[in-house]
């Protein structure tokens, strides 16, 4: 049975737990420090977990951040049950009401209006970075923020994807034209739901160290990490592929962001369109890894790119490898079809990211 954890929050461009299973068992004992700089939604670090590993995640985006540490750091559930009931206790629409009637129209059409009021009313009072059990919290909203609300009862807003928030004016032309509407929904009772769901396979007993930051900051934190990292296993953005502060952009404001999709200044290596730029990325990537790996490890590497070739991926990626003051030597590497596309359920047809390639390193 599937981790009921893993599928907390549905993330663009992510790799499945599958993936981080099979490179685990192969290259990893229980035990072992794992790390994936790269890391979204966490299923490298909440699979080591699974798996008896130590594990750690890095990621400069609030929202994987905050995913991320919740399914790694799982509370009790009778304790963000009692913290889900003290919010609802503690809830009157009048409390948010101005605020709400200041938001754009999106919103307005995107939720039910007691959703809405609700929704604002958590944003303002969960503490999702300094308490586990808020941010257990705030990532069970952001699993159900949007998403198909005409196939399942699990999403609070009106019909949209639930890997990317579609931009405001696109889905209120959207919904008008298919005369879609948001539907009732009770933000808590909602979240009671979800939180039974996702607990009834358990939470592993060990937890993850997760940071917020960019990659290339991990070898200051180093200190923390208890041993040397024996295995990195990663998939770094895919070059010119998406904008994750853009297309998380209704999450990003559930955690206290702006109330439309900007382009925000917490990542360096969102999209890449440069070519030149995206291997600098890649090489940087390669001289954090040599001052954080053990004498002995192992690295693989998922990419994808919508205007590079899978042989000179390859090339490309062992070639900034030597930017590194380690040995590095290229193990395998395979080549595969994406063959359900994540953008084909909201841009069919769309040309987008066709091939990933995985690299295996030795790095001694």
């Amino acid at each position: 049975m599937r981790h009921r954890l893993h599928a907390l929050c549905s993330y663009f461009a992510m790799f499945p737990e599958s993936f981080a299973e099979h490179w685990l068992s192969k290259l990893s004992s229980p035990g072992d420090l794992v790390l994936d700089p790269f890391c979204g939604r966490g299923t490298l670090p909440f699979q080591a977990l699974l798996m008896g590993r130590r594990a750690i995640g890095c990621d400069t985006n609030p929202v994987a951040y905050c995913i991320s540490k919740a399914k790694t750091n799982a509370p009790s559930i009778g304790r963000v049950m009692a913290r889900i009931d003290e919010l609802e206790k503690s809830y009157r629409e009048s409390i948010v009401r101005i605020e709400v009637e200041k938001l754009p129209p999106f919103f307005h059409v995107a939720y039910d209006s007691e959703a809405l009021h609700q929704l604002v009313f958590l944003r303002r009072r969960l503490s999702h970075r300094t308490s586990l059990v808020d941010g257990m919290v705030a990532a069970l909203v952001l699993g159900s923020l949007h998403g198909e609300a005409d196939k399942s009862k699990r999403f609070l807003s009106n019909q949209m994807p639930h890997t990317i928030s579609t931009k405001p004016e696109y889905s209120i032309r959207f919904w008008k034209k298919g005369r879609h509407r948001a539907p009732k929904r009770n933000v808590f009772d909602l979240l009671r739901m979800q939180l039974s769901y996702r607990y009834e396979t358990g939470a592993p007993d060990e937890r993850a160290l997760i940071f917020n930051m960019d990659m290339r900051d991990l070898p200051r934190h180093s200190t923390k990490f208890m041993s040397p990292v024996r295995c990195v296993v990663t998939s770094p953005p895919y070059f010119d592929v998406t904008n994750y502060a853009e297309d998380q952009w209704l999450r990003f404001w559930f955690l206290g962001g702006p109330t439309e999709p900007k382009k925000q200044s917490f990542s360096r290596d969102d999209r890449h369109g440069n070519v030149d730029q995206y291997w600098s990325m890649l090489a940087d990537m390669w001289r954090t890894l040599s001052l954080v790996l053990d004498k002995k490890s192992d690295v693989v590497i998922r990419l994808g790119a919508t205007r590079i070739g899978p042989e000179r991926l390859v090339k490309a990626l062992e070639g900034v490898a030597k930017v590194s003051n380690r040995k590095v030597r290229l193990v395998d590497s395979y080549v595969s079809e994406i063959i359900k596309r994540q953008t084909e359920s909201f841009r069919p047809g769309s040309k987008g990211c066709r091939v990933e390639v995985d690299c295996h390193f030795r790095v001694t």
